[in-house]
């Protein structure tokens, strides 16, 4: 078996010894002697599926909440928040677990071995997001996730729970006092900066001093379409809103070859980029998403989970697109957003979480995300944020499908399916 070598994570009795980290660069502490397993992906099949319904059924709750987005449009990235709460599952026990493992719909074994190979799937798309030119995205798509924890060096964080993380999700922690805001709050949005390569500068939850424990995931995306758009071909052309408005915005067209797929009152493509990754685009029927009903609520759970798997056996076909531009920024209170989906339990134990700090509950938990579309390729990016305090060239086209009235996408990752960004534009204007 292959492994990688990571240094001993400090036992909590060390971790209370530490003396104050750099503001700007607290020290990572790995774990000593903890191996990173490698793992084989094809051997967790099942639980790979698990976490893509379970990502499924996050997007179908960012959607519905809608965060702070501006004219019916959303963007959001359940597969961070997934990615942050398999994490957090990590140190859970007891009812809190079984909750979890319940609403989220979490594999019932293997589930952090599983986690590493799909982080691992990931990790041949890693690359600086800070080194990608913005204006020209990639034609190697560059997926970089990252993983944070910054825990209260006064705080014994559990030696099991960090085990865990060294050895499935390849982290470590970054000792800090919260007490410190003028070097720790400085600290964490660094590392937000950092890893989404400027487009978020800062932690999505507002700074708390009482806070002792803080976990974040990052994802940054950017890559060019396999076959660009050209912007000579892009125009001004009608796009109904929501509400039923006509309005004016720039339309970009193009003619290839991608899956094309249609069910009961929707039609979408699989919009592929240079590798690894499509851009999948759902179009309800006209009227569907109309009115005063958010063009959101047209993608439920199980809707979403009949696109994937009306995709995952749809044939290619020449395709052409219209598509508009669109650049969009969405924060989410994942709260109210775990309250929605009954996670109850999570959000008011303080003993389920002992294994990360002792009787630590939840305070907050946040999301921020962004997306550029256009003719050239996509740059997205997001940060979840979970915060807890111990109390202590083709032939003429087969298909035209023309993206001018509110729609859903997603960027999946082709070989796990999972969602890593999903949203609805409503009005590509705002």
């Amino acid at each position: 078996m292959k492994t990688f070598r990571v240094a001993r994570i400090a036992t909590a009795g060390a971790l209370v010894a530490l003396t104050a980290c750099s503001a700007s660069a607290p020290e990572l502490l790995k774990a000593d002697g903890v191996e990173r397993v490698s793992v084989d992906r094809a051997a967790y099949a099942a639980e790979l599926r698990s976490f893509r319904a379970s990502a499924l059924g996050l997007g179908e709750a960012l959607l519905a909440d809608g965060g702070d987005g501006s004219n019916g449009n959303v963007v959001s990235s359940p597969g961070s928040l997934l990615i942050a709460l398999a994490m957090l599952r990590a140190g859970a026990s007891g009812g809190t677990a079984a909750e979890m493992d319940s609403v989220l719909q979490l594999p019932m074994e293997n589930r952090d071995e599983a986690m590493n190979a799909l982080l691992s799937s990931l990790e041949k798309f890693d690359g600086d997001p800070g080194a990608v030119d913005e204006d020209n995205p990639p034609r190697k798509p560059v997926m970089h996730a990252a993983n944070g924890l910054f825990v209260d060096k006064g705080v014994p964080t559990g030696d099991s729970f960090l085990d865990t993380l060294a050895r499935h999700y390849g982290t470590g922690v970054y000792p800090v006092d919260f007490s410190d805001e003028g070097a720790t709050k400085p600290a964490i949005d660094a590392w937000v900066n950092r890893n989404t390569g400027g487009r978020i500068k800062e932690a999505p939850a507002k700074y708390d001093p009482d806070n002792t424990f803080s976990l974040l995931n990052s994802l940054y995306f950017a890559s060019a379409w396999r076959a660009p758009f050209d912007p000579n071909d892009t125009s001004d052309l009608p796009f109904t809103t929501a509400a039923g408005e006509e309005i004016e915005a720039p339309a970009m067209h193009n003619e290839l070859e991608m899956k094309y797929a249609e069910g009961a009152g929707w039609q979408g493509v699989d919009l592929p980029y240079a590798d690894g990754f499509v851009m999948r685009l759902v179009l309800p029927d006209a009227g569907a998403a109309a009115g005063s009903r958010p063009a959101s609520a047209a993608f439920d759970a199980a809707r979403l989970t009949e696109i994937a798997d009306t995709f995952d056996t749809a044939a290619l076909e020449t395709v052409q697109i219209q598509l508009p531009r669109w650049d969009h920024k969405c924060s989410f209170d994942l709260r109210k957003v775990f309250e929605s989906l009954g996670l109850r339990k999570t959000l008011n134990t303080t003993e389920d979480f002992n294994n990360i700090q002792p009787k630590m509950m939840i305070t907050q938990a946040a999301q921020a995300a962004n997306i550029t579309v256009a003719e050239k390729g996509t740059i997205a990016a997001a940060v979840t944020q979970i915060n807890g305090m111990a109390t202590s060239a083709p032939p003429q086209p087969e298909r035209t499908i023309a993206f001018d009235r509110p729609f859903h996408y997603q960027i999946v990752h082709v070989e796990t399916g999972l969602p890593l960004f999903m949203g609805t534009v409503a009005d590509p204007r705002s």
